[in-house]
């Protein structure tokens, strides 16, 4: 066997387990949200869990922006929107830019209720990674970062 035939394999090994790694990392995430969805609120999806967390780091949007961001069809961010709203997670204003728009932003109690879950589990996170070096986490953090914005291009 060759030298490149060696690394190519070696290679082709390695992203085989970094599938399999993100395949964990994909189900737990999923996981994760579920659970946290149902920290926020009991009645919340998980899926509306994600469109918050954007609205409440992000500020307020239209509709179509959020469609755009989540790449999902106007109709699905409408229904999602309307889970909020009931829910009371969500508050809509007129657009100034665009009186016959509006706006949608997490509300109040809802910013309040995501920083609770959000501090909660980065103390959980604290506690499983309590071994791990501040270099490591930053490193690894780097890495995935990396590797989300090379995927991302």
């Amino acid at each position: 066997m060759t030298v490149s035939t060696e690394q190519d394999t070696r290679r082709a090994e390695h992203l085989r387990t970094l599938e399999e790694e993100v395949g964990v990392l994909i189900r737990r995430v999923r996981r994760v949200i579920g659970e946290r969805s149902q920290a926020v609120h009991p009645q919340l999806q998980p899926a509306s869990y994600l469109m918050l967390g954007y609205l409440a780091s992000q500020g307020p949007m239209r509709s179509s922006a959020m469609a755009e961001a989540f790449d999902i069809d106007k109709g699905a961010i409408s229904r999602q929107v309307g889970h909020l709203e009931e829910l009371g997670l969500v508050d809509r204003t007129p657009d100034p830019a665009d009186g016959r728009a509006s706006l949608v932003s997490a509300s109040e109690d809802a910013v309040r209720r995501l920083e609770a879950v959000s501090a909660d589990r980065r103390r959980w996170l604290d506690e499983k990674l309590g071994d791990w070096s501040e270099d490591e986490l930053e490193q690894f953090a780097l890495v995935l970062g990396r590797y989300n914005a090379t995927l991302n291009a």
